[in-house]
């Protein structure tokens, strides 16, 4: 079993709007609303993969009975926490006519040290049946900044394996705690470093460095596919993976179908190499969707030949 954690959990309404400009009327010409927050994403994707999965976190108010209700009807099992505040909404805007994306999330609701224990217990409950745990996405408020940390170390005695995917504190705390893989962007990657990447040398070694600050493995998406640091062997291999750019419909969530199929392939036990491949055109299938986690297996089945997988030279350990 697969568990996604989403402690941030929202109503995502993605809106297609012509030629956006700040300041005028507009009429959408499509519009989608879906459960969402990365863990979501990653459930959804996961669940089109066919692997089976279980998505929890928190759901609070009027909106979190529709987080619940929405992955109930796509029939992805859910355990969620219910919290006394409401959960948050979050909108983007797609220009078709540019491509260019708009986003506004709202900061989510304010969590009780009480449910934060509930929903501590009830993670470690449903990891007894797990093999693997991805945390993603962002804390709400009244989270310690540690919490992914001091629950991937629980995980860690449990030997389930775990996946990070957030940024800043928490992130940050994270990697300290020794979690098997993070996955962030470029970003986020170039804040937990502390330096700018201007070059592929310069991403190259700020995975190793990852590595260095506590991750088992790391994995840096970039927007043609990623780089990454594994465990081969029983030794580490370093990876450039790429894929060839298309016309995306929708980059939200591209991040997210990558990292769903990256554990997918993981979980059921494919090498390394073809887990970072199987979740590049994972990531790069879901451009073609509107609605973040939306994928089409048998379009990955084709994209996944157009991938290439280049083993790159170690870089030197990081002083």
């Amino acid at each position: 079993m697969i568990i996604t954690v989403t402690l941030n959990a929202a109503i995502d309404k993605t809106l297609e709007v012509p030629n956006f400009r700040l300041g005028r009327r507009h009429r959408s010409v499509e519009q989608r609303t879906m459960a969402g927050g990365k863990g979501v994403n990653v459930a959804r994707a996961v669940k089109r993969l066919g692997q089976p999965v279980i998505a929890t976190g928190f759901a609070g108010g009027p909106a979190g009975t529709r987080i619940v209700e929405q992955l109930t009807d796509e029939s992805i099992l859910n355990d969620f926490v219910r919290i006394r505040e409401e959960s948050r909404t979050n909108t983007a805007v797609l220009d078709p006519t540019s491509g260019e994306q708009t986003e506004i999330n709202e900061p989510g609701p304010e969590v009780t040290e009480r449910e934060v224990e509930l929903f501590s217990d009830k993670l470690l409950y449903l990891a007894q049946g797990a093999q693997i745990v991805v945390f993603a996405g962002s804390l709400p408020r009244g989270i310690e900044p540690d919490l992914y940390a001091s629950l991937v170390r629980e995980l860690r005695k449990l030997g389930v394996t775990t996946v990070v995917d957030s940024d800043g504190d928490p992130m940050r705390h994270a990697v300290r705690a020794e979690p098997s893989v993070v996955s962030p962007n470029v970003l986020e990657a170039e804040e937990l470093v502390g330096h700018e990447f201007n070059d592929d040398e310069d991403r190259t070694i700020a995975v190793r460095e990852l590595v260095e600050l506590g991750a088992q493995e790391a994995i840096m998406t970039v927007a043609d596919g990623c780089f990454a640091h594994v465990i081969e062997d029983g030794g580490p291999s370093l990876y450039r993976v790429r894929v060839e750019l298309r016309e995306p419909r929708a980059a939200v969530g591209s991040g997210d179908a990558f990292l769903a199929g990256y554990v997918s392939a993981r979980y059921t036990g494919s090498p390394p190499a073809e887990c970072l491949r199987f979740g590049v055109a994972c990531g790069a299938e879901s451009t073609q969707h509107l609605g973040a986690g939306v994928i089409e297996p048998r379009d990955v089945e084709r994209i996944i030949e157009e991938i290439t997988v280049e083993p790159i030279e170690i870089p030197a350990e990081v002083s």
